[in-house]
This record gives structure tokens, sequence and C-alpha cells, in this order.
């Protein structure tokens, strides 16, 4: 039985331009040990669903839809909010996007560090202290003990990165969301970051979901990767098949933008168009206008995500009729 599973996922930001359907039927699970990427563009529903799992999306203009997301027996999507809360920051924690605004700049990083033990484990504030400086020499902070009780202003990028991973794992939780934990670091900091994520992984013995625009990010990484796109997974692999035998159009487009893949000299590829906009109902394939292999049929056809070889799925019409 898995960890985490999620049953068509329904996410939409009620504003006075129109309703906003940011996810829009999603559905994966979630093994113990295992990393699952979620990739796509900026806008393609990724954070949201994420934020959907934990009960972080403002209510209102956000609203969860419909569906489920299973996790030990309890509905994370409909249990009470006390309830949600006790599984929060304690069996499921989250490291957010970008470190200077996730920390209080007017709280010491011991308090904010040592926070989820306060709430969730009932031990003194002596051994929590003790706990969080233990796990800041687990992240790698040198002089941990002279650095427990700086501000935030007193870090690197870096540094504030490896405390919002101590802060997140200080519990020991069993899932780690991960949005995007590397994307305002240099990349000798991310390759740092990384490894540091794989190695605390083996350690504690938990599962990642690892949610990032980059899919060179996740080659290493991850065991399987899902590709969002205006709200809905397109393709699901695991992460070797989605490199070796990519399926869908906008998986292709998407490993073709890796600069590192570009020929030498030559100018670099970009994704033509911009992606729709979700406040107006789609008619057929949300990325056809953008598609160089898109025909009449991708227009006014809406495919949904189909198995199309042993553990890959993807949600494109010419490929399920094996046009291409």
């Amino acid at each position: 039985m898995p960890l985490l599973e999620v049953t068509d996922l329904r996410t939409s930001f009620h504003t006075r331009s129109g309703i906003y359907r940011a996810v829009d039927g999603v559905s994966f699970s979630l093994e113990k040990g295992e990393t699952l990427g979620i990739v796509g563009e900026s806008g393609s529903g990724k954070s949201v669903t994420c934020y959907s799992l934990l009960g972080l999306v403002p209510t209102p203009p956000g609203r969860i839809e419909g569906g489920r997301a299973l996790f030990d027996g309890v509905d994370l999507l409909h249990c009470p909010p006390a309830q949600l809360r006790a599984i929060r920051g304690k069996r499921i924690a989250m490291i957010f996007q970008d470190p200077m605004t996730s920390l209080n700049p007017y709280l010491r990083i011991s308090e904010q560090l040592i926070e989820p033990l306060l709430i969730h484990d009932n031990i003194s504030k002596a051994d929590a202290l003790a706990r969080g400086l233990a796990m800041l020499d687990a992240v790698g902070i040198q002089d941990a003990a002279q650095r427990l009780h700086s501000y935030p202003h007193e870090f690197s990028g870096g540094m504030r990165q490896r405390v919002m991973i101590a802060m997140a794992l200080i519990t020991k939780p069993e899932i780690l969301i991960a949005d995007e934990p590397t994307t305002a670091l240099d990349v000798t900091v991310q390759a740092q970051i990384l490894e540091l994520l794989k190695k605390l992984q083996r350690d504690l013995g938990m599962a990642v979901i690892f949610v990032t625009h980059d899919l060179a990010v996740v080659s290493g990484l991850c065991d399987r990767v899902q590709v969002m796109y205006a709200g809905r997974i397109v393709e699901a692999a695991p992460t070797r098949t989605l490199f070796q035998a990519p399926r869908h159009p906008y998986t292709r487009a998407l490993q073709r933008s890796i600069p590192s893949l570009q020929p030498k000299g030559r100018e670099l590829y970009t994704i033509p168009g911009m992606p729709p906009d979700l406040s107006q109902p789609a008619s057929g394939c949300a990325f056809a206008p953008r598609c160089e292999q898109a025909v009449a049929a991708c227009q006014a056809t809406d495919p949904r995500l189909q198995p199309v070889s042993a553990g890959q799925s993807t949600a494109c019409l010419r490929v399920q009729n094996a046009e291409i």
C-alpha cells in the first residue's frame, strides 16, 4: 500500500477576474523511501499541488474543489484541522522555495529551529536546543554552537537553505516535500544541498516529493518523475525511461531546453508561446497551441493520462494513437 495516494485533486482560485483552475485532476502515489519528482514550467501547478496536501492554500481565494489524499488512512484534504496540524510538520514536512522569506527575520535561528519540536514533541526547551544543534551539525553548518543563536540575515543563502532543511527534518518526518529548494542557489551550493538531501533521506528512510522546473536536477535524484502542464500531469514515468524515451511533446521540449544539451554555438532552444490562461476553459490539449506536432484533432480532443508502455503514461492524443 502506498505511503501517500492522491486521487483527482482539484484546486482553484476564485478571483474577481475569474476562476483559475491551478490543479485540475492530479493523481499520483508515493511509496516509502521513494523520491518522486514533479517538474514543469512556473505556473504549471506544482507548488499548489503540494500546498493543497498540507492545507496551506490560502482560503479565500483558494478552494479545494475535489479529490482525496490518503496518508496512513487519513484523507488530508478532508480531515479536521487539528488532525492535519498534528501531521503537518511532524510526519509530513516541507522545505519552501525562498529561505529568506520563509525564515522570520526578527527571530533567532534557534527559536525557529526548535519550534516544531516544542509543538509536536513533549520535550523541554533544553532538550529541543540540543537536538537543534545536532541537526545543524548534520546539515553542515560550520560552528553550529556559535551560529545557533544568530539571526537569518547573518547567514548566506546556502546556509539559510540548510537551516530550512534542518527545520523540516528535525522531527524525522515520513514524507519530505522539497519545493524548489535549490532555485536561488549557485551551482556549487546546489550540488551540496542535493547531496545533503540524498544522505539525510538514506539516514532517515523517508520518502521525498521533489518539486522543480529543472529536469537536469531530478535526473540524478528521483526514482520517478511526473511532468505537469496547465494544472495536469501530462507524463509520468521512471526517471531513466523519461530521459531515454520521453513520449509527450512537452517533455521533449523541456529536455531540448536544457542548456547543457544544446549544440555548441547554436541559439538556445526555447518553447514557443506562453502557457494557457487557466481561468479559461480549455478545448482540446492545453499544450496544442505551442506544440510543433499538433494536428486538428489535438485542438478538439482533451486527452487524459493513459499508459503507453510499461510504467509510462502520457496525455498526448497522437502518442496514444501511435501516430508519433
